[in-house]
């Protein structure tokens, strides 16, 4: 067998076991464990080769980076037990009450802050869904208008520092999530300002579908109603200071961060009575679990990509991405629409780590910044929680929504804000600045341009005479 048929048979042969359903990391490992016995045996690479596994899994155990993971997830799960997002939610809800789409107004902005600070969907989706979506249904929201900006504002959290997807593509990509978090800004604004866009021209076109609360649901008024949504952002703003501030001012590490991270959501929820230890018993259960999912997931992808490289996959697909029509354009084009149509049966995680180390080095020959590549995708890998079939957005939503909530309401509500999240790509890759602006400009002197003249030494003095 020619080694040039080795890598498109491992893509398929990974491609089949996702298909048919087999658990993601064993099906890496089972997949590249297989071919790579082959491949010995068909003199590809001998024993040897696969003596570098080892080293390669302690090297993923080793990797402090990824300690943050596991941190955030912490903090994440914390918060969305204590309380926090209630306190929010329902002070600016009544804030905004009094105009159309008030509630939406409150979902969007209270999302966004709970994901600067959670970092996780699940936590902002069912939060928000329990507290609000009685209350839209209560007032007569359209139903595919509520549980749609209900998951959208879920999303919000991947694309917003301290992102958990922005942590493992910058592991992949070889960036540092500082850098990656600070590209995220632009793009996190941007798709912030698209969804109150849209919820405003709801509002003003069709706004019998949000209509706004009636007087005898607005409890609160006039100075206290402000007090009640300061109690609620103070604490919060202080957190993403704490997360956030510390990396970009160089003073903490990701992994330090989300420590200090964990540690606050702690006082968070002491501070609003309700830190119990069954509740960070449980959060810790929560974290122990996504962790080792995604260990799992990483030691699968390393052996697939280890038996990969080993039989020139690299040079395949640099090679199959090269020749695409359009050079870097085409590429992005192609990427993106695999990307879209991959996480329909994937979540971010697995394409993270199966896909991005294959595209990486084929975006860094053809001088594609990776950072701004890095949260392309990561503006992109949004998308796999609001498509169906397994869109988990909308899973956590069907979860807690009542009966009367019919499923086609809620895929149907996810359609308007899953083309806001491709209309975000497009702007992405079409105004590169959006990212680029908010990274380290450095010395703007360029290194190759830099000459350094070293006087030859005099040689005409004795040197002096050694004792």
């Amino acid at each position: 067998m020619n080694i040039e048929l080795m890598p498109p048979l491992m893509f398929g042969g990974m491609i089949l076991f996702l298909v048919i359903g087999f658990p993601v990391a064993f099906s890496l490992a089972a997949v590249g464990l297989f071919f790579g016995f082959i491949s010995i045996e068909l003199g590809y690479f001998t024993t040897a080769y696969l003596f570098n596994l080892p080293l390669r899994i302690f090297g993923i155990i080793a990797n402090d980076l990824l300690l943050s993971i596991p941190f955030f997830t912490l903090m994440g799960a914390i918060l969305e037990r204590c309380g926090l997002a209630e306190d929010l939610l329902e002070g600016t809800g009544q804030l905004f009450g009094k105009v159309p789409g008030g509630l939406a107004f409150a979902v969007i902005l209270v999302g966004a802050v709970l994901g600067a600070i959670t970092g996780t969907v699940a936590a902002s989706v069912i939060a928000m869904g329990m507290i609000s979506l009685p209350i839209m249904m209560r007032y007569g929201y359209d139903m595919r208008i509520a549980t749609g900006v209900i998951a959208a504002s879920g999303t919000i959290t991947q694309l917003i520092p301290p992102s958990l997807v922005l942590i493992v593509l910058g592991d992949q990509l070889g960036k540092s999530v500082g850098d990656m978090y600070a590209g995220a800004i632009g793009p996190s604004i941007l798709q912030v300002l698209l969804f109150l866009g849209f919820i405003a021209g709801v509002a003003i076109f069709a706004p019998h579908k949000m209509p706004p609360l009636p007087d005898e649901a607005l409890t609160q008024r006039g100075p206290a109603l402000y007090w009640r949504v300061a109690k609620g952002m103070v604490p919060s703003i202080v957190l993403i200071f704490l997360v956030l501030g510390t990396i970009f001012m160089g003073l903490a590490t990701p992994t330090e961060a989300g420590a200090m991270g964990a540690v606050g959501a702690v006082g968070l929820a002491a501070l609003n009575g309700r830190f119990t230890w069954p509740l960070l018993r449980e959060a810790m259960s929560n974290t122990m679990r996504i962790t080792a999912m995604v260990i799992f997931i990483l030691i699968g992808a390393t052996v697939f990509s280890l038996v990969f490289q080993g039989v020139d996959g690299g040079l395949w697909l640099e090679h199959l991405l090269a020749k695409l029509p359009g050079g870097q354009t085409g590429f992005l084009l192609f990427v993106n629409i695999f990307v879209f149509f991959l996480a329909f049966f994937l979540d971010f995680f697995e394409i993270a780590f199966i896909i991005v180390p294959l595209l990486a080095p084929v975006a860094a020959k053809m001088d594609i910044n990776l950072v701004w590549f890095g949260v392309l995708l990561c503006i992109n890998l949004q998308t796999s929680f609001m498509h169906p079939p397994f869109g988990f957005a909308l899973f956590y939503l069907r979860g807690i929504a009542p009966k009367e909530v019919l499923s086609k309401d809620i895929y149907w509500g996810a359609v308007p804000w899953l083309l806001l999240q491709v209309l975000l790509v497009g702007v992405v890759i079409l105004w590169p600045e959006s990212v680029t602006y908010w990274l380290d400009k450095g010395t703007g002197v360029d290194p190759s341009t830099v000459t350094i003249d070293v006087p030859p030494p005099d040689m005409g003095e004795e040197p002096p005479p050694a004792f």
